[in-house]
């Protein structure tokens, strides 16, 4: 830890910088530890973290709203480490973990970087797979989806609702891309996927695709078993998807009611399984 003096005699933007990297490698310490039963800071860390937040407050070029924060934030870093605990587990490791949180981004903003969704700290951790409740002949097809943001969140949606298995498309993003990976959050390891051309479709599990014009979502006749078909973010699902779909159970549509009038194909694509899920019952 750089002492808080040393800090004062920085220009004010390189401080906040550095304090900055000192929260957001707390942070990912906090975030990526497997065991929370082992002591992750020290008592004297923590007396930095809040020292270090009291140092903040003070500076009057921060908001009222970011004062506040600091000064609520310097209080749980405190009581953490009076507490002397042995453990985070013993004081909760929620409030800590906002506190360190949300300076990071107060930081990050005054100084004038982008928040990206690259930037969240998150823990993968080691999924098991034998804990899945999955669904039986529950499949997705994603053709060509581009984006990786797209493909990882959609990875990560088809788990959450027991998908059994996703195929991808010849040119859809790759979901070993960093980005994807980090949006799947650990998904993509869990769930059975592979990619190849379902088209033409033969096969005896029929298909539907996510597509306006169609059935709406409401009176859909969703199938113990079949294929989703989701298409590309730009252009929707190809005309070939779409004949296989029309040929089998058809098209179903999430009905719109603002001017865009449409949906990120990850949003409408977690809305479509939901519906699916709770068909089933």
């Amino acid at each position: 830890m750089i002492p808080l003096y040393k800090l004062e005699k920085l220009p004010r933007i390189q401080r906040l910088r550095k304090i900055g990297k000192i929260f957001i490698f707390a942070e990912n310490r906090l975030a990526m530890a497997a065991d929370k039963n082992l002591k992750i800071y020290t008592e004297d860390e923590l007396v930095f973290f809040s020292d270090a937040a009291k140092f903040l407050s003070e500076d009057d070029a921060f908001s009222k709203d970011a004062q506040s924060v600091f000064i609520e934030s310097m209080d749980i870093f405190k009581s953490m480490a009076g507490a002397r605990a042995e453990n985070l587990t013993d004081c909760g490791t929620d409030p800590l973990r906002r506190a360190l949180n949300s300076i990071k981004y107060i930081l990050l903003a005054e100084t004038g970087k982008e928040q990206a969704d690259w930037d969240f700290t998150c823990n993968n951790g080691q999924l098991d797979a034998e804990r899945r409740h999955v669904v039986e002949g529950m499949q997705v097809y994603m053709e060509d989806i581009r984006s990786p943001f797209n493909v990882g969140a959609m990875f990560r949606t088809a788990e959450s609702f027991g998908v059994e298995k996703i195929i991808l498309s010849p040119f859809c993003a790759d979901p070993r891309h960093k980005r994807a990976e980090r949006t799947a959050m650990g998904c993509i390891d869990i769930i059975p996927w592979e990619r190849k051309d379902l088209l033409p479709y033969e096969g005896e599990i029929p298909v539907f695709a996510l597509e306006t014009g169609g059935i709406t979502i409401a009176d859909f006749p969703f199938p113990r078993r079949g294929i989703l078909i989701a298409g590309s973010e730009e252009l929707g699902v190809s005309p070939r998807a779409l004949a296989a779909a029309d040929a089998s159970l058809g098209r179903v549509s999430i009905p719109c009611y603002g001017v865009k009038a449409s949906l990120n194909v990850s949003v409408a694509f977690g809305i479509a399984l939901q519906a699916w899920r709770e068909s089933f019952k």
